[in-house]
């Protein structure tokens, strides 16, 4: 089970004007499941994407980022698939994502380079096109404002719960809405610039500004996770803007329109990037790694991203077992060549209390194992580490590793 999250009810999840969304058993992979989802957009709507830099990059991530180019951002639908991953499958693995596009260009009366298509599942197997385009009536037909909840639930693959977060604010006096969903539990450490995060609002901003959106958000949700330090083939988070909300188009970074929109995006993507660690395969314990005192940002993510990663550092966590010699060790060989380990503290804490670890070198003086111990047994821990050496921060969020992770993936093709 996830730790300390449930999927919010089909009335927490906000209907965004301009976007309605249908789902279907395709039977892609596997007969009697939602596989295939369909998304609407409407006219005028603004679309921007970061996706994986995975030099194996599924097919569909290469033909969202033509189109993306193509338009300008000017886009009229997604099609999300689940089952096959349709990476590694070379020239006719791109033939099968453009067929993709062309038949819900069809279904939809739009141009197939207005269509952003998504697949995740199993790498190196080909895209089953004829069952996706059999399944493509049966979606254009569910197509809802509501439909986020059903959609959420259709894009999962090996999470055992569907991921979604909803919020509203205004801008210049006019009601805003931000709806959003994510899939992932394994396979997971985005670089973005098999996760896929979508968040749609009704904002009417203009097209840099959702580019720039999209990225900053990324760094700071996505961007900002790792479940076993595998980046996938086929990792995209796309935002959508439709401009229906009736506010006066957002065109400058420094204005209080922008600074308020931008703070709900980054909300809503974190909570989406956190529901995916803390519904990570097998997981048990969600943990977030806060590292500061650096010189900056990028050394505190080595060493939050170092120990995030370590499998002896997340399977001690499983065992509440306070081997806490395993996260110096991650701080260690993080990659700062000039690190005075004399200098740094880390501190284990959870809500109730905060625990020195290290300092000086070594184990605090104050240091009992079973206060570290009592801090590990709980499902929500944080590692604290300043580096004394400057005044960057950075906080990567992580879970740790059961038996099931390894049952999970030893059984995933089954």
């Amino acid at each position: 089970m996830p730790v300390n999250y449930s999927t919010p009810q089909p009335a927490e999840l906000f209907p965004v004007p301009g976007v309605r969304l249908g789902v279907a058993e395709a039977g892609i992979r596997k007969a009697n499941r939602r596989d295939l989802t369909l998304v609407e957009l409407a006219p005028g709507s603004r679309v921007a994407g970061v996706f994986t830099r995975n030099r194996f990059c599924a097919a569909p991530v290469q033909v969202c980022r033509t189109h993306l180019e193509g338009r300008g951002g000017a886009m009229r639908a997604l099609v999300i698939n689940t089952g096959v991953a349709n990476a590694g499958t070379g020239a006719q693995g791109l033939a099968d994502a453009n067929a993709t596009c062309a038949a819900v260009a069809r279904e939809l009366a739009v141009a197939a380079d207005e269509v952003l298509p998504f697949s995740t599942g199993v790498i190196l197997e080909p895209l089953p096109v004829e069952r996706l385009v059999a399944g493509l009536p049966a979606a254009r037909a569910n197509l809802r404002a509501e439909g986020w909840f059903d959609a959420a639930h259709a894009i999962m693959t090996t999470d055992t719960v569907a991921k979604a977060a909803s919020r509203r604010i205004e801008l210049g006096g006019r009601p805003v809405t931000l709806s959003g969903m994510s899939k992932g539990a394994g396979m997971i450490k985005p670089n973005m610039a098999t996760m896929l995060g979508f968040l749609a609002t009704d904002a009417a901003v203009a097209q840099p500004l959702v580019e720039r959106l999209v990225r900053e958000a990324a760094d700071l949700s996505f961007n900002s996770i790792t479940v076993d330090g595998d980046t996938s083939t086929n990792d995209s988070f796309v935002l959508i803007a439709t401009g229906q909300a009736g506010n006066a188009e957002i065109t400058d970074a420094d204005s209080e329109d922008f600074g308020v929109l931008r703070e709900a995006v980054i909300d809503v993507a974190v909570r989406l990037a956190q529901a995916i660690v803390r519904d990570g395969e097998g997981a048990t314990k969600f943990m977030t790694i806060t590292v500061e005192g650096g010189r900056d940002r990028d050394e505190c993510r080595k060493v939050a991203y170092a120990i995030g990663h370590s499998p002896l550092v997340k399977t001690a966590f499983f065992a509440s077992d306070p081997n806490l010699g395993r996260i110096l060790a991650a701080i260690g060989y993080a990659g700062i060549a000039d690190l005075d380990v004399a200098a740094l503290r880390v501190w284990l804490a959870n809500d109730a209390e905060s625990v020195l670890v290290a300092e000086q070198g070594g184990r605090a003086a104050s240091y009992r194992e079973e206060a570290g111990a009592r801090v590990m047994a709980g499902a929500e821990i944080t590692v604290r580490v300043d580096l004394a050496r400057g005044a960057a921060a950075a906080t990567v969020w992580t879970c740790d590793f059961s038996y099931d992770y390894v049952k999970i993936n030893a059984d995933y093709r089954s």
